[in-house]
């Protein structure tokens, strides 16, 4: 199971729920993200050759991240660029989700246990505009 969350076009959040089985290696995320995204389903025997990743300068202009949720489960409320509420999803224990774009919130509706991944060196507060939830809208 894999669901994009998607407006005016751009993919605001990709989540790989736990059930999701394929075969190979298939990503999910289109080259450009500065976060790739990619499930990966190999027999037992395969062997991934050995290798080192080249320098190759790259400019990060808008961090994404990846959570994994280990334990508990957890609401992400999706917002525009400009603060508005747009839609909620609920992710549980083996969920996965890719935050590409926009603006989001969450909330541990279940003690919660999960790992974040993305980009550094991480800014401080130039990272990020803090804003208030829009928690009328939550259903």
């Amino acid at each position: 199971m894999l669901e994009q969350i998607i407006h005016n076009g751009a993919i605001m959040a990709i989540i790989i729920r736990k059930e999701h089985q394929g075969a190979g290696v298939s990503f999910f995320t289109p080259p450009e993200f500065s976060q790739q995204l990619a499930f990966m389903n190999h027999a037992a025997g395969k062997i991934i050759a050995p290798h080192v990743h080249n320098v190759i300068p790259r400019s990060v202009q808008y961090t994404q991240e990846v959570l994994v949720i280990r334990k508990g489960k957890l609401r992400v409320d999706f917002y525009t660029d400009h603060q508005e509420y747009l839609e909620s999803r609920e992710l549980v224990a083996g969920d996965i989700i890719l935050l590409a774009a926009g603006g989001h919130g969450m909330q541990a509706m279940e003690d919660l246990e999960m790992v974040e991944v993305k980009q550094g060196p991480y800014a401080g507060d130039a990272d990020k505009v803090v804003f208030h939830p829009a928690e009328a809208k939550h259903g």
